[in-house]
């Protein structure tokens, strides 16, 4: 017999753990009668309601789903071994970014800006990110700042470390001061005129996806390259990014996947996207999506870092003036 509740300020519907933590309710529904778990309540309605430690879980796992590992391995494990595993990952994850990437955001400056976060000092958050941002230059401010910064938002958001509206407010912040910085960059400050100026990028990302720091980053380093950059924002329909394509007369179209969007979504949608354009526009793809690593489609540049952008630019550059 289900037990129903009248007051559960602290629970969270179906929909909204969908949205919470990017586990599809479908999903949820197959992993409770094949994992038992979740384990939902339910409300005055009969629907089902989540309590805060259950959603904790799922965003665990939500996030060691998109590092590769399976449902039937990870769903069944309790609270405590997902965190140890989480935190593993992640050490594994910065030792390779140290080894591949460069230097990665020391952890006394890491948490000095999640205290100033966790504080809501909201202008002091500013102060200090705009502060080494001028220090360091926007190019290793994106590659050696936000990034990392980002990837441990993620992931003290996933441990329950921080609240959802506290990730909000850091991307907030971020965005403003990266447009800040975009829009400071000359146009043609490599000495080109505007209409010569190429590439020109088209930047954007499919429907599903909600989340604009991956764009606003390549946007930077682009422009820093003398690109003309000409950016949708987020969420445009894929016809409407080939008609952009065409008015704007693009080289290159840059998408954005983070983790959240569906693979099949990111690989039929690429698909769908080369066989509108014209021969020659390329498609760059970056982000976390796991569909660019084990699925990626033919003809589509896979930026697997930040850094690729450069190098991409110049060989773009080489090809076309050859």
């Amino acid at each position: 017999m289900n037990v129903r509740f009248t007051n559960l300020p602290d629970m969270l519907s179906i929909a909204a753990v969908e949205r919470d933590t990017g586990i599809a309710k479908d999903t949820l529904r197959v992993w409770e009668r094949r994992y038992d778990f979740p384990r939902p309540l339910r409300d005055s309605n009969d629907d089902r309601v989540y309590p805060a430690d259950q959603i904790e879980k799922l965003r665990l796992i939500k996030r060691l789903l998109d590092l590769g590992h399976r449902p039937g391995r990870i769903v069944p494990l309790p609270i405590e071994a997902l965190r140890e595993l989480s935190s593993k990952l992640m050490h594994e994850q910065e030792q390779e970014n140290r080894q591949s990437h460069g230097p990665v955001i020391s952890q006394d400056e890491m948490a000095r800006y999640l205290d100033l976060l966790r504080s809501h000092q909201t202008e002091a958050l500013r102060l200090a990110l705009s502060t080494t941002l001028m220090k360091i230059g926007l190019d290793r401010f994106v590659i050696e700042v936000v990034a990392p910064l980002i990837k441990n938002i993620g992931d003290y958001w996933a441990e329950g470390k921080i609240e959802i509206h506290e990730e909000h407010l850091f991307t907030e912040q971020i965005k403003h001061l990266l447009r800040t910085a975009i829009n400071s960059v000359p146009r043609g400050h490599t000495g080109q005129n505007e209409e010569l100026a190429r590439p020109r990028v088209l930047l954007t990302t499919f429907p599903q996806e909600q989340h604009s720091l991956g764009l606003l980053m390549a946007e930077a380093l682009m422009a820093l390259e003398g690109c003309v950059c000409v950016s949708l924002g987020t969420q445009t329909p894929i016809l409407e990014i080939a008609q952009a394509a065409r008015a704007q007369k693009a080289d290159i179209i840059a998408l954005s996947f983070s983790s959240q969007i569906n693979q099949n979504q990111v690989v039929d949608g690429l698909k769908e996207l080369k066989s509108k354009l014209a021969p020659g526009v390329e498609v760059w793809a970056g982000g976390e999506n796991s569909a660019l690593r084990k699925r990626p489609p033919e003809d589509v540049m896979i930026m697997s870092a930040l850094q690729d952008i450069s190098l991409g630019i110049k060989a773009w550059r080489q090809k076309h003036t050859s």
